[in-house]
C-alpha cells in the first residue's frame, strides 16, 4: 500500500507539472537591461483585468526557478507574470545568470547556479529596478513593492529582502531594509541544510555555493536561515505534497525566523504540489496572488 501511494503522489506531481509547463509564453510589454549579459535582463508587464482606472497598481517582483540551473530561464514563469498582471498588479519579472549549460564531470544534470554571478545579478537588478520601472511601467506605484519568487526563486527573493543583514563584508549588503511592503515566497529552497539533507533538486543549494569545500564558508552570505530577523514582511506559500521542496524546508525557516524574533507567515496547501503555485489553471496560483494582493494593498 505505501508503494501505491507514492506512485500516486509521483503521479499527481507529474501531472502537475504538466499542467504548469502547458501554457504558451507570453510577452512582456517591454524588456529592459540592467547589465551587458545576455542574462541581465528584466521584462515588464503592464496592469490590466482588474486594476482600478488611473490608480497606481502594486509593483510585484517576480524571481523565476528551475535550481539555478541554466536550462531553466524566466519564460516557463511568464503566464504567472501575465495572470498577476491580469490582476491589476505591474510586473517585473527579473533574469539573472544560472549554471553552466553543460553537467558537471561525472554529473547528470547541469550545475545549479554561479558563484558570485547569480548573487551579483540578483543584487544589481533590484538596485537597477526602480530607474527601469519609472521608464518602463509608469503606473506601477513602486511604494507597493512585493517581491515573489519560486522554488530557487523564492530563495533569491527571501535573500534579495534580507540584504542588509549579509555579513558585513559581503559585496551585496545594503545599509538599509529594501523598500519592500513584503516578499511572498513559492516552495522556497528557504533552508540549505535542510534541502541537502533532503537532496533538494539533486544538491543544487550546495553546486550553488560551490560544492562541499565552499558550502560552509559561503553559507553566511547565501542561506535566508542565517539572515534573520529582516524587518520585512514575509509569507511563505507552500504545498504540503511537494516532492521537489518538501514542506520541511520552508518550515525550518519558518522557525528560524520565530527563534530570531520574526514572524513570518506560512501558509500550507493540502494535496498541492510544487508547480501549481505558479500554474494559472491551478487554485493554488489564485491563493498566490491573495497573499500578495494583502502585502501589497
Amino acid at each position: 500500500m505505501p508503494d501505491d501511494a507514492a506512485a500516486a503522489r509521483a503521479a499527481a506531481a507529474a501531472a502537475e507539472e504538466e499542467s504548469a509547463f502547458s501554457h504558451p509564453a507570453v510577452e512582456p510589454d517591454s524588456t529592459a537591461a540592467y547589465g551587458d549579459h545576455p542574462d541581465q535582463v528584466i521584462d515588464f508587464y503592464a496592469p490590466h483585468g482588474e486594476r482600478v482606472p488611473g490608480e497606481p497598481a502594486p509593483l510585484v517582483v517576480v524571481l523565476h526557478g528551475g535550481a539555478w540551473r541554466a536550462p531553466y530561464d524566466r519564460r516557463h514563469i511568464t503566464p504567472f507574470a501575465d495572470f498577476l498582471a491580469r490582476r491589476g498588479f505591474a510586473v517585473a519579472n527579473v533574469e539573472y545568470r544560472r549554471g553552466a549549460a553543460l553537467p558537471a564531470q561525472g554529473g547528470t544534470s547541469p550545475v545549479a547556479g554561479r558563484w558570485p554571478e547569480t548573487f551579483d545579478d540578483v543584487a544589481a537588478a533590484l538596485d537597477a529596478l526602480p530607474a527601469l520601472v519609472r521608464e518602463a511601467l509608469p503606473q506601477a506605484d513602486r511604494r507597493r513593492t512585493v517581491i515573489t519568487g519560486h522554488s530557487a526563486g523564492g530563495h533569491l527573493a527571501l535573500w534579495a529582502a534580507a540584504r542588509h543583514v549579509l555579513p558585513k563584508d559581503a559585496p551585496w549588503r545594503t545599509d538599509a531594509p529594501a523598500a519592500l511592503r513584503g516578499v511572498v515566497a513559492l516552495a522556497p529552497i528557504a533552508d540549505f541544510t535542510v534541502a541537502e539533507k533532503l537532496a533538494v533538486c539533486g544538491g543544487a543549494a550546495g553546486q550553488l555555493l560551490g560544492g562541499e569545500a565552499k558550502f560552509a564558508e559561503r553559507l553566511p552570505y547565501a542561506d535566508p536561515t542565517l539572515l534573520l530577523p529582516t524587518g520585512i514582511a514575509t509569507t511563505l506559500v507552500q504545498g504540503r505534497a511537494d516532492l521537489v521542496v518538501p514542506q520541511a524546508v520552508a518550515e525550518s525557516y519558518a522557525d528560524a525566523a520565530a527563534k530570531s524574533g520574526e514572524v513570518v507567515g506560512l501558509t500550507l496547501l493540502e494535496d498541492v504540489g510544487h508547480f501549481p503555485l505558479i500554474d494559472p489553471a491551478a487554485d493554488a496560483c489564485a491563493v498566490v496572488a491573495e497573499e500578495i494582493a494583502q502585502l501589497a494593498w
